[in-house]
């Protein structure tokens, strides 16, 4: 499911799917991106940030165009624990893998892998960006 910011609307939470993960995509071209992604993580619990929120930068292979310093980004993920991953759209090879790491991701995070939890793999994430 796809929203454009948060909070989400509340009358269809009855039909709302349980939500394992969630990832805020920031456009590196756009400012309002990264603000309106900033407005939203107050909206999201506390508790998600242990293993179960990511940050997705896309159109990293612009960097002419470049509207949001990298730096600003790598510290929102430090400061809300969070990985960050680097994703360009337009090559195939490089979306293909990130969807496949965002499955992944997904698949951890719903308790789908026996013996990986969420907050394990989000500190080896973060150890690995560590290193």
């Amino acid at each position: 499911h796809l929203a454009t910011s948060l909070p989400l609307p509340s009358e269809r939470d009855h039909l709302r799917p349980r939500i394992d993960l969630i990832v805020f995509m920031i456009d590196i071209k756009s400012k309002y991106s990264l603000k309106n992604v900033e407005g939203s993580l107050a909206y999201v619990d506390a508790s998600f940030f242990l293993g179960k929120v990511c940050f997705l930068v896309t159109g990293v292979g612009s960097v002419n165009y470049c509207s949001i310093d990298t730096n600003a980004i790598c510290k929102l993920g430090e400061t809300y624990c969070s990985p960050v991953l680097f994703c360009e759209l337009e090559l195939e090879g490089i979306r293909v893998a990130t969807a496949q790491r965002l499955l992944r991701m997904l698949r951890i995070c719903a308790g789908l892998i026996p013996g990986v939890s969420a907050l394990s793999f989000g500190l080896l994430m973060r150890k690995s960006a560590d290193d």
